[in-house]
């Protein structure tokens, strides 16, 4: 396991899985601990690398009172070996074919980093548009690759000289709904409820939109 810390909240896991299977963009993988007196705790983290990719790549957020986050970033080391099972999903993934549009928040980028890699593997770039928010560069993970890909990176208290801070609106979104045959949206249930109806104004199909919450109550991040 390879480990870095992008920013005080949040450390990147890199590793190695034995017997891996491949994976699609936008499933994850359950992560377990387990003590010497075989209590376990689990959580399950979204997968940010393509499959391609010789390790498999998360991104960690560290949750009040979370007992996987916590460990993960402050107690685990490099080499240590952890339990893993996965990939899993089969709702939240992107096929690669069908034309998509990703509407992400905060760590919820993860999937999304995902679909841009793999988008640029196959060469299907035009397949896919992820919108990316968060507050400011440095709260947002990956906002460079994702910026260098071609995203829409909207800060909603920075002004990065290509668009005011702001939240994404309606107009913005619109040309990329236009084509999207299924949309994402990933990131705490208040970025949930806030993207969905943005999609749907935006002339998104309500019925392909797929959602994905992380946090206290969802179950990836």
């Amino acid at each position: 396991m390879a480990k870095d810390q992008p920013s005080r909240d949040v450390v990147r896991l890199r590793m190695h899985v034995d017997d891996r299977q491949r994976h699609r963009p936008g499933q994850h993988y359950v992560i377990r601990l387990r003590a010497p007196d075989d209590y376990t705790a689990q959580r399950s983290y979204s997968i940010a690398s393509d499959d391609d990719d010789p390790l498999v790549e998360f991104l960690v957020e560290r949750l009040p009172g979370g007992e996987v986050s916590g460990h993960l970033s402050d107690v685990a080391e490099v080499g240590d070996v952890l339990e893993l099972r996965g990939p899993i999903g089969r709702w939240f993934l992107w096929d690669t074919r069908t034309p998509a549009l990703a509407l992400v928040g905060g760590t919820g980028v993860v999937p999304a980093v995902a679909m841009t890699r793999t988008a640029r593997r196959l060469g299907r770039t035009d397949l896919l548009h992820v919108v990316a928010v968060g507050r400011d560069p440095r709260s947002l993970p990956y906002a460079d690759e994702l910026a260098r890909s071609g995203a829409t990176v909207a800060f909603t208290r920075h002004d990065d000289g290509t668009r005011p801070a702001g939240a994404p609106s309606v107009a913005e979104l619109a040309p990329y709904a236009a084509a999207a045959e299924v949309a994402f949206v990933c990131g705490s249930p208040r970025f949930a409820e806030y993207a969905a109806p943005l999609l749907i104004e935006a002339g998104v199909d309500p019925t392909v939109i797929r959602v994905e919450q992380f946090g206290a109550t969802g179950n990836a991040g």
